[in-house]
């Protein structure tokens, strides 16, 4: 077996025939010696001003061991199996289900929020009536937030496991097979709510249980002597809220960074949590043409994707980065709470929209706010909660965003109009210095020009800039076990995903469900 890069130009054809002829030469040997070539990786090269199309493959020739593909464990029937509660129908909810249905547990999931279907009808009611429902919006509901934020991919970190255990799955469900080797592999958000659909249906199909619009109200360790945790809910129907309680001995939770009624029921009750640093800033908007030129120096041509970019710098020591980069995508609001104004992006699977936005942020860590001491493990969570009431409050308590072009941003000047914007509900000119907490403001106004260097014509004030960006990761962390993944005094209860601060994105949150329903 040889492993090797394969090149491709943008006129050249990548059908299967032309890649066994490259893969041929680069091997030196005729193409019937070539038994199976396996794709790795697929990435674009626009360095130097030559865009070219690059593959990374395995070549196996004849006289070489046999290409093992890579195999999914079947889900076992769990009818007659140990019930296992999860909190949650994110990555790290569903994830952490299938993996129970692999061991013949039974999995019983409990959200909030609706199904991926009707969850779209309360998305579109708060981007039209503005009426913000606290379980079920684009953070809450099956799904979990990535559900409705492009569905990249995309991970850096190989730490928690081998991605292909999610990607393969992904596909399985009916995602496209070009996840299994795009190097920023994503799904797009018209086409994940039928894979999370089929998710589910394979869970119930094998015994498991899924409620919806069920939140937890309350979690009771089991009583001395006995192994069995309560986790008490509010179950909402259509004539009103019905109190019920689930029992199981182990309780997964993976409720996602924006439950913060969970974080408080920790504080109430006194179990241990941690203050935990996380990212706030702005979302960037610029003309998805814009960034093709840059990218591709001019050469873009339809063939390709809409060009992604991805920035870091150091301005006063702290981290200024890009989050979450939608091309083609728009802006939504990702308020969980009625008073509060905060934006996220998203891209369809055709990325075909004429903006592209990502979260241009800065780390806050839990030195930075002082102010808010008194909440302990909760104060840089009150911290974020402040900002984000304070926008509210700002705009005269409307979820439209406060917005800058970028030149007028570094210059602290009031923008006389603005360009269009993807956010529909719409955008007015302010000064983001007075909205933004002054050490984020003004490292964020030292980075653009710096990031200029780096991608010339970044600068420009054909950017929109609009606040806030600031549920890039949760701002408390649930401490756990580092072996048995257990709350470290909590016998049996399991924190896990980017709710216990333990993961970020899609694949590192259903990743982390995994690990964590093995340990169970």
């Amino acid at each position: 077996m040889k492993e090797t890069d394969i090149s491709f130009s943008v006129s050249e054809k990548r059908d299967n025939a032309s890649l066994a002829e490259k893969c041929a030469r680069a091997c030196g040997v005729t193409r019937d010696r070539i038994v199976h070539i396996q794709p790795l990786r697929r990435s674009i090269d626009a360095r130097g001003g030559k865009i070219s199309i690059k593959y990374r493959v395995q070549i196996f020739l004849k006289g070489d061991r046999p290409y093992q593909p890579f195999r999914v464990e079947p889900y076992l029937d769990c009818s007659k199996g140990e019930k296992v509660i999860i909190v949650g129908a994110g990555p790290a909810g569903l994830f952490a289900a299938l993996t129970l249905l692999q061991r013949g547990k039974c999995p019983v999931i409990l959200e909030r929020g609706k199904d991926v279907h009707a969850r779209k009808r309360d998305t579109a009611r708060l981007m039209l009536e503005q009426i913000v429902d606290p379980d079920s919006n684009y953070c809450f509901g099956e799904g979990g937030a990535g559900c409705f934020s492009d569905g990249k991919l995309f991970t850096r970190s190989t730490k928690k496991g081998d991605i292909r255990e999610v990607l393969y799955q992904l596909v399985a469900f009916g995602a496209d097979p070009s996840i299994l080797i795009d190097a920023h592999p994503h799904i797009g958000s018209n086409r994940l709510p039928q894979i999370i659909e089929k998710i589910r249906e394979c869970i119930i199909s094998h015994g498991g249980q899924v409620h919806f619009n069920t939140r937890v109200t309350d979690l009771v360790p089991p009583e001395s002597g006995k192994d069995m945790w309560k986790v008490r809910c509010a179950v909402r129907k259509d004539d009103g809220i019905e109190e019920k309680e689930f029992v199981s001995r182990c309780v997964i939770l993976a409720t996602g960074h924006s439950a913060k009624d969970i974080y408080n029921l920790f504080y109430e009750k006194g179990w241990d949590l941690q203050a935990k640093g996380f990212a706030l800033g702005v979302r960037a908007e610029h003309p998805q043409s814009l960034i093709n030129d840059i990218q591709y120096h001019g050469k873009y041509q339809k063939s390709l994707p809409a060009a992604e970019y991805s920035l870091v710098g150091q301005v006063e020591g702290r981290g200024v980065f890009s989050f979450c980069m939608c091309p083609g995508g728009i802006l939504l609001p990702s308020s969980t709470s009625p008073g509060e104004v905060l934006l996220n992006g998203m891209s369809n699977s055709e990325r075909n929209s004429p903006w592209a936005n990502a979260g241009i942020v800065t780390s806050i860590e839990p030195e930075d706010v002082t102010e808010f001491g008194e909440w302990g493990p909760l104060k840089v969570l009150k911290f974020q909660e402040s900002v984000e009431q304070g926008i509210f409050a700002h705009n005269g308590g409307c979820l439209k965003a406060p917005a800058q072009r970028m030149d007028d941003f570094c210059r602290d000047k009031l923008s006389a109009d603005l360009p269009a914007t993807s956010y529909k509900i719409g955008a007015y000119s302010a000064l983001l210095s007075e909205v933004l907490p002054q050490d984020v403001y003004k490292r964020l106004r030292r980075a653009f020009p710096l990031f200029d260097k780096k991608m010339r014509g970044y600068y420009t004030s054909q950017s929109l800039l609009l606040a806030t960006e600031s549920r890039t990761s949760s701002p408390v962390r649930i401490p756990r076990d580092s072996e048995t993944l257990q709350h470290v005094t909590l016998r049996n209860l399991y924190p896990c995903g980017e709710g216990a601060g333990y993961s970020g994105g899609i694949v590192s949150s259903a990743l982390d469900g995994i690990n964590v329903a093995r340990k169970v």
